[in-house]
């Protein structure tokens, strides 16, 4: 009766997608302190309260958990802009609302600081830079979706709609990265008055 001699039991799915969730949200409370880059295996292991042989049981490197904390802050948003599509609210308050989301995870300390680490990465780690293209790719195609329906419906002015989805991508993840380097630099409520005017000024029933 029981397992037999010699053979492990299986751990359940359930257990062991929350072991891993443990260490990811480890992996996030101490990047949040020091950045990822300079974070060990050993550091992650003492804030989850477990080995590394586990840590290696759900993840082959430190980079793949790099990858984790990566696609975890692309789901969650992919979540946010998920619910933004099917709102019954007008593509101009669909494009606000989402850029409003983006700014709010910026105070997200450990975010800001894993996002800054990524993109040092990608310059030499072949795997972040096709995971983070990837992401980046997903969201850009639904804002041009957005800006596209916006323009069709006369909210917005006639403006290259692919171009404006690039922009506001790369708006805020720079922003993200001048949060990370200069934290005193500006202050993020100022940022989205910024974005309200300007979405202010290409809207056709606003303008």
């Amino acid at each position: 009766m029981g397992w037999e001699r010699g053979v492990m039991p299986k751990i359940a799915e359930s257990v062991r997608a929350e072991r891993r969730q443990n260490l990811i949200e480890a992996a996030w409370r101490c990047a949040s302190r020091r950045g990822f880059r300079e974070l060990t295996v050993d550091e992650i292991c003492s804030e989850a309260g477990t080995s590394k042989g586990t840590f290696y049981g759900y993840f082959s490197s430190k980079q793949g958990m790099q990858l984790a904390l990566l696609e975890e802050d692309a789901r969650s948003l992919d979540d946010v802009m998920a619910s933004l599509d099917t709102a019954d609210i007008g593509n101009i308050e669909r494009i606000r609302r989402f850029a409003r989301s983006v700014l709010e995870r910026s105070a997200d300390v450990a975010r800001v600081q894993v996002r800054a680490d990524l993109w040092a990465d990608m310059l030499h780690e072949s795997g972040v830079r096709t995971e983070f293209a990837r992401s980046m790719e997903r969201r850009r195609m639904l804002l041009r979706n957005w800006i596209e329906h916006a323009i069709a419906e006369q909210e917005l002015l006639p403006v290259p709609a692919n171009a404006l989805a690039a922009i506001l991508l790369s708006l805020s993840d720079g922003l993200m990265l001048h949060g990370a380097l200069d934290r005193d630099g500006f202050k993020w409520v100022n940022i989205r008055r910024a974005i309200d005017a300007v979405l202010r000024g290409l809207s056709v029933r606003e303008a």
